[in-house]
């Protein structure tokens, strides 16, 4: 049967883009309502945690499921438990495994791209194919579009666009293949975009089957799109396509009614993160608490591409400064999943000894408490050695007695399977920042993503964001960055570089980041000795600041959400006002003229231009119409109204100068 709706936007997301996904859920779902599906590859503990099981809303979708039931295909419908409640469709891949090598075949023979057995994850990709006898269901003149994630998606867009099936087709990449090897490789990447050999350097690193996959969905999209302009150039010379529009990701922003209440967690989450650093650092408590702030770097295991070897040596440098400048003490954290055992026994023994001491205060405080409740009703100055008898104080000196400790603080808090040659711990030995009294910069390395079950250290990845004092993440290699993304949204400074997607955007709509709390590292026109001095200045100025100046800031850095709001990048990627021309060019799309994923490199190439050039000679509805209906949709973004920001804040100056309270 054919669909009975006017427009469906079925979002085919597979890899490493949980949160773009996620948060853009709510947004897409009101502008598309039940005709917008998600779909990907089935998890069972993921699917009974996360997902409502439900029926599917339109007969062509359970007859199509019905389908590929009967051909040993298992396929779940449900909705997604988030905002928005999506409808998602997922595959068992593992179900229709016996069927891997007829649609390897199928790929082959339609791009020439051989996959080999080894590669699980390019193999699951290939199992995707399923998704492709939806369509068998949809009708003559679906009105459909496409939206395809990542190069694990990319066997369903090419082979969608060699059966030539009627529906429109967009490709995202978020960070290409390629690229993320190459910086990882600590190659010179940036500087050397026109002069890579791009084959050879995919074959060298064995994944030459998986950039073809990327490169030939690319080139087999009617629209391609990247996260930011850096990307953009970067795709331009990696996969031989310049993007169609940049789409830069958001997030779901929850605004407080008063600007004291985002300040007030603030407050909140830090006494947490206090406490665990009172365990983990017991018997070499000698810093103030109320004079230490608390730096994080987070996110994969990169160590390169993050900028996390920048950032150790600029903390090396930090610590010089603190100690001969200033009185301040920065506890850092970097909380990067590795390889691990179990967790280490002193951090355990820490926390332990700092819970034991705390159910010794509260006991010695009771009785302490009863004795002076009843001297003062007696109307009696109390005589301390009565109130505190020999027994208390015998309770009292063996708990100092178990913080005595013989060894330094540890750097990590689990037991490494291979520390010898692990990244992080190896450059920390290098510059010998081994938590001693001396140090005014101690390190913690939390080899696990945060969970609030865990027993070291219970919080959520957005409690422990908001309890910091400033997020550290100087990557080399970040096509989007949603990590000092999260942070303004939750009000936290954060350090960021021009290398990041992020970090360009904010250049390119704040005329001051500094002042807001984003500061930007060069990373792109100074050398690595300049960029870790330039780091090494923001953290030692940010130290410098005054409990006062950093509320200030904070407020400001929370004012910036506005832009990262996907009510306003949302728009981006669907604009409602374009549904009538799309209805309008779905035959264009059926019979468009691009190039089908079986034609060589080549023949794509010359095809190609000589489509462009016809293009400019002709007003050829047909010509037109292959791929101005969808960019229409992505053009019409509206301008963010940073322009309102700057003229609100020039307004509050003015008006806080008159009234004798300039803030600096």
């Amino acid at each position: 049967g054919e669909l009975s709706f006017p427009f469906t936007l079925p979002e085919l997301a597979v890899g490493g883009i949980y949160t773009v996904i996620q948060t853009k859920a709510k947004i897409t779902a009101d502008e598309w309502g039940e005709n917008y599906y998600m779909m990907g590859p089935y998890f069972e503990h993921n699917f009974k945690t996360q997902v409502e099981g439900c029926e599917p809303p339109n007969p062509a979708i359970r007859k199509a499921m019905d389908s590929l039931i009967h051909n040993g295909c298992q396929v779940h419908f449900g909705r997604w438990l988030i905002e928005g409640s999506p409808y998602v469709i997922l595959f068992d891949i593992g179900s229709a495994a016996w069927n891997l090598d007829r649609w390897k075949g199928d790929l082959w023979q339609t791009c020439n791209i051989g996959l080999p057995y080894h590669d699980r994850e390019a193999n699951d990709s290939a199992s995707l194919n399923v998704l492709f006898q939806l369509t068998d269901h949809l009708g003559d003149k679906p009105n459909v579009i496409s939206h395809f994630h990542e190069w694990q998606a990319g066997p369903g867009l090419i082979l969608s666009r060699s059966r030539k099936i009627p529906m429109a087709t967009v490709f995202t990449t978020h960070a290409t293949l390629l690229g993320r090897y190459l910086c990882a490789g600590n190659a010179d990447f940036y500087n050397n975009l026109d002069k890579f050999s791009i084959d050879k350097e995919a074959g060298e690193r064995q994944i030459y089957h998986r950039y073809c996959l990327e490169r030939a969905a690319v080139h087999c999209a009617h629209v391609f799109t990247t996260v930011s302009q850096i990307t953009a150039v970067e795709a331009n010379h990696m996969l031989h396509r310049k993007p169609d529009v940049v789409t830069p990701n958001g997030l779901n922003v929850k605004k407080f009614s008063a600007m004291h209440e985002f300040q007030n967690l603030h407050s909140t989450k830090k006494t947490r993160i206090q406490e665990f650093v009172r365990g983990h650092f017991y018997g070499h408590l000698d810093f103030n608490l109320d004079k230490t702030l608390f730096f994080f770097i987070a996110g994969r295991y990169e160590f390169s591409n993050k900028g996390a070897d920048i950032f150790l040596e600029s903390l090396s440098r930090l610590n010089y400064l603190l100690r001969v400048r200033n009185d301040v003490t920065v506890v850092v954290f970097f909380i990067m999943p590795a390889k691990t055992n179990n967790f280490n026994v002193e951090s355990l023994k820490g926390q332990a000894v700092r819970k034991q001491l705390w159910d010794t205060a509260q006991t010695v405080k009771e009785k302490f408490g009863k004795k002076l409740y009843d001297a003062l009703l007696k109307g009696q100055i109390p005589d301390m050695n009565s109130i505190l008898d020999r027994d208390d104080f015998t309770i009292m000196k063996r708990a100092i007695y178990a913080t005595q400790r013989h060894s330094l603080p540890p750097v990590t808090t689990h037991n490494m399977l291979d520390d010898s040659t692990d990244p992080i711990l190896s450059n920390v030995r290098r510059i010998g920042l081994f938590n001693s009294r001396n140090d005014r910069v101690k390190i913690i390395f939390h080899p696990e993503f945060l969970s609030s079950t865990s027993p070291l250290l219970p919080m959520d990845y957005e409690d422990f964001v908001r309890g910091c004092h400033l997020g550290v993440f100087p990557s080399y290699y970040e096509p989007w960055g949603y990590t000092p993304g999260e942070c303004t949204v939750m009000g936290i400074p954060s350090v960021t570089t021009n290398l990041s997607g992020f970090g360009c955007f904010m250049e390119e709509h704040i005329s001051d980041p500094a002042a807001y709390g984003i500061y930007i590292v060069d990373r792109r026109f100074r050398s690595p000795e300049e960029s870790c001095n330039q780091l090494t200045q923001f953290m030692f100025s940010f130290c410098q600041q005054s409990r006062r100046q950093r509320i200030i800031q904070r407020n400001r850095t929370e004012r910036l959400s506005d832009l990262l709001d996907w009510r306003y990048l949302g728009r981006v990627c669907f604009c409602s006002t374009r549904n009538k021309q799309l209805f309008d060019e779905r035959e264009n799309i059926a019979h468009s003229g691009r190039p089908s994923a079986s034609t060589g490199w080549g023949e794509w190439k010359e095809e190609r231009e000589k489509n462009s050039r016809q293009q400019k000679t002709t007003t050829s509805s047909r010509n037109i119409g292959q791929v101005n209906w969808i960019l229409e949709v992505y053009s019409s973004r509206p301008r963010i109204p940073v322009e309102k920001y700057r003229e609100r804040e020039t307004e509050r100056r003015k008006h806080n100068y008159r009234r004798g309270k300039t803030q600096s």
